[in-house]
């Protein structure tokens, strides 16, 4: 089958097999393999990009159901080489260590913060409930995530501050 999917902005057609799922798609078609792939039955999260904006297990969607949407990898994070606030929150607290589920866990807290701007502890923990990290006992990972919703709040304040300090210089004019 012939497939057009958007992947971190860039659109890409193809020709696959319509039994291929999206994680061989991401890792041996466009050669992505941020994604990583895990345990093949979906319990472990490893494998999670964003369809849609919408956190899926790649390893349970075929690349066909992808055509015609938008799919965000690990790669997509990052822009204009500025990390993604989530990134910067997991090397500032130490929210990973093999980093194998980092980028299921990053895409998920993306997700999560794009929603919810301010999550509390709970809500965290139950985004990244269908993520399994063995090495970190998920503390650090939770603080990573609040201090990206932190780090995230600030710069939308400090934005709001400077249009409102430019409005009133408007104003005197």
């Amino acid at each position: 089958m012939r497939i057009t999917v958007s992947v971190n902005g860039q659109p890409y057609t193809r020709e696959v097999e319509p039994r291929l799922l999206l994680v061989h798609f991401l890792r041996d078609e466009l050669g992505l393999t941020g994604t990583h792939w895990g345990c093949d039955t979906s319990n472990c999260g490893v494998c999670t990009v964003q369809l849609d904006g919408v956190p899926v297990k790649s390893c349970t969607v075929l690349a066909v159901m992808a055509d015609g949407h938008e799919v965000t990898t690990v790669e997509g994070l990052e822009k204009d080489g500025e990390l993604d606030a989530v990134q910067k929150g997991f090397v500032e607290c130490h929210g990973l260590q093999c980093g194998f589920c980092t980028p299921g866990m990053l895409l998920t807290a993306r997700a999560l913060l794009d929603r919810v701007p301010d999550p509390d502890e709970a809500r965290i923990r139950e985004a990244i409930s269908g993520q399994l990290c063995r090495c970190t006992g998920y503390e650090n990972i939770v603080r990573s995530i609040r201090w990206a919703a932190q780090a995230s709040l600030n710069v939308a304040e400090s934005a709001t501050d400077l249009n409102v300090a430019e409005s009133a210089t408007e104003a005197k004019s």
